[in-house]
């Protein structure tokens, strides 16, 4: 670890190799693997896009936000960007993964985001719905690779300069977004979570994501729902109905599990002593916060550190 704390979980962004124009790509594991290192393959990022797992053989711990998820073939795993991610250290296990930029949701011929959003974090396919997955994902993958240029053994002099490649990968852009919303539709229809009417869910939708935004940007100020609910011009009783609808807990435990999570990103990936930690966290005084995070996690900040840390 630097001498200099980072205040964060890695970062990482989306970056396709050249040529790849596409914002979504499809891979295996197993390719992944070969393209980069064990160390790389064991730290944990804060992804800047959404990223499907579809395990299809073995078994593995994947942590989400610090948290265990136990995958056997047919777990599908929907990642969201801010979300803390390792892929765990075993290795006897292989299957897909979709990366996609925010901007592939913005679409005007396929509404991708609300689709995605009812989408828990983690589902368990059965051997038919693994099997149809695959295909799909298998046509996405193949899909993706239409527009792509040839080889430069592979080109005639006039294909080498053909400006038709450009209109094709706007083609496939549009394909590969219609596959997707497609796949997305078939997994919420089994395994989306349950939507209030329109016009309640909407109202409800959108007031929990202004209270999420607000967390996000105030948390280590505002320790109270009554916070937020006083700036957002609402009840406590209103701001918890919305977060149940949306995240299935209250306000007030979402708002416990957003700074659980800060605490414990800084305790993994920063050197910060645990006073300066409780500072940061607008607890000020530490063993204040080191009772909350004992009630929440059932670990001691120095304990989970050590326990983060250990090789």
């Amino acid at each position: 670890m630097s001498a200099m704390a980072q205040p964060t979980v890695e970062r990482l962004t989306y970056s396709p190799g050249s040529p790849y124009p596409y914002d979504l790509e499809v891979f295996r594991l197993s390719d992944l693997k070969r393209r980069s290192t064990v160390q790389a393959m064991r730290r944990t990022y804060c992804y800047e896009f959404y990223m499907l797992i579809c395990v299809t053989e073995g078994q593995c711990t994947h942590f989400v936000d610090f948290e265990p998820v136990e995958c056997i073939a047919g777990t599908l795993l929907t990642l969201r960007p801010g979300q803390a991610h390792n892929f765990g250290s075993e290795e006897g296990w292989d299957g897909w993964i979709v990366l996609l930029r925010p901007e592939f949701l913005l679409s005007a011929e396929a509404e991708i985001a609300p689709v995605l959003d009812r989408l828990p974090g983690s589902i368990c396919l059965d051997p038919a719905e693994l099997k149809r997955a695959m295909q799909d994902i298998q046509c996405i993958h193949d899909d993706a690779r239409l527009g792509l240029p040839k080889r430069p053994e592979e080109q005639s002099g006039a294909e080498a300069g053909d400006v038709s490649a450009s209109c094709l990968s706007v083609e496939v852009h549009v394909l590969l977004r219609y596959r997707f919303y497609a796949l997305l539709t078939w997994l919420t229809v089994l395994h989306g979570q349950r939507q209030e009417p329109a016009s309640q869910q909407s109202g409800m939708l959108l007031r929990f994501r202004q209270f999420q935004e607000l967390v996000d940007e105030h948390f280590s100020q505002w320790s109270q729902v009554g916070d937020y609910a006083s700036y957002l011009g609402c009840t406590e009783k209103s701001l918890t109905r919305a977060t149940l609808a949306a995240q299935g807990i209250s306000a007030k435990a979402y708002l416990s599990k957003r700074i659980v999570l800060e605490a414990k990103r800084l305790l993994t990936h920063t050197d910060l002593p645990i006073g300066a930690l409780s500072e940061r966290l607008g607890f000020g005084e530490v063993d204040r916060f080191c009772k909350f995070f004992k009630r929440e996690t059932s670990f001691t900040p120095k304990d989970f550190r050590k326990r983060a840390t250990t090789p």
